[in-house]
């Protein structure tokens, strides 16, 4: 049991899916009692068991549909006394199975360590990101400054975003204090599977920003991913309230990701 929990973990953290099933009902000579568990993975394997056999097997087929994108749903197996005794059972019995998907831990990946970057560490870490801030100023990328970030990181910012690992699960905050930044840092996310990507700007600084990474090669379908002015409309004008607006806007993709699958079927925003 604990190398399942153990392996979701360690799922949550690369960004991949899977399908947990739990016997959380069992009578007659249902194959295994309640707690058994089952874990899915997205290429079809399987590690631990909830009895084998045919409910193992239609167990199966129900994880699979929710690796599509399907909510979580308890089911309710009956074996008859045929399957039973096909099985080597003496008799029938029921389970219920509560089977619900896996999901990857999100990643709130925060460049530049400004003020707005601050609240936004903190909002970030309250609603269940896993938050990482990237400075090229060891005093504004650090545990003191940032002490809800899980990871502070300091170096030339176009440096370190190449070596991260970006998924379905990442989303990208742009708020350096340069324009120079802004536009490296954009110029690798653009092309990346991020969930959301969004820099901060004056609609003049986007514009520039845009037409300097056209040149470059980044494609207009490619910029029309990026959330830029960044944040929902809210009137914000502090750091904290902008740090709110952005943070709203994140949360929105978010669920509705969670609410579609697979990731290309969301309208963009």
């Amino acid at each position: 049991m604990d190398d399942i929990y153990e392996t979701i973990a360690g799922l949550r953290r690369r960004g991949e899916r899977a399908v947990l099933a739990t016997v959380v009902g069992a009578s007659g000579s249902a194959p295994r009692k309640e707690g058994a568990k089952m874990l899915v993975l997205a290429d079809g394997r399987i590690m631990g068991t909830v009895g084998g056999g045919s409910l193992e097997h239609q167990v199966y087929k129900e994880a699979l549909k929710l690796l599509e994108g399907k909510k979580p749903q308890l089911v309710h197996f009956e074996m008859t006394n045929e399957d039973a005794s096909r099985e080597g059972m003496l008799c029938g019995g029921t389970a219920d199975v509560f089977i619900e998907p896996i999901r990857p831990w999100p990643v709130l990946l925060i460049f530049g360590g400004g003020h707005i970057s601050f609240a936004l560490a903190r909002i970030g870490k309250m609603v269940d990101f896993r938050v990482v801030v990237i400075d090229d100023r060891p005093e504004f990328a650090n545990a003191e400054r940032f002490p809800e970030a899980d990871e502070t990181i300091a170096g030339d910012m176009a440096s370190v975003a190449r070596r991260l690992e970006i998924n379905g699960s990442s989303y990208i905050v742009i708020v350096t204090r340069e324009h120079k930044n802004d536009a490296e840092v954009l110029e690798w996310a653009a092309v990346t599977p991020a969930a959301y990507v969004g820099m901060i700007g004056s609609k003049r600084k986007i514009q520039k920003v845009f037409s300097y990474l056209k040149s470059k090669g980044i494609t207009q379908e490619q910029l029309d991913r990026v959330h830029s002015p960044i944040g929902l409309p809210i009137g914000a004008e502090t750091p904290e309230e902008i740090a709110v607006s952005i943070m709203a806007e994140i949360i929105q993709v978010r669920r509705r990701l969670d609410a579609t699958s697979p990731r290309e079927q969301v309208e963009p925003l």
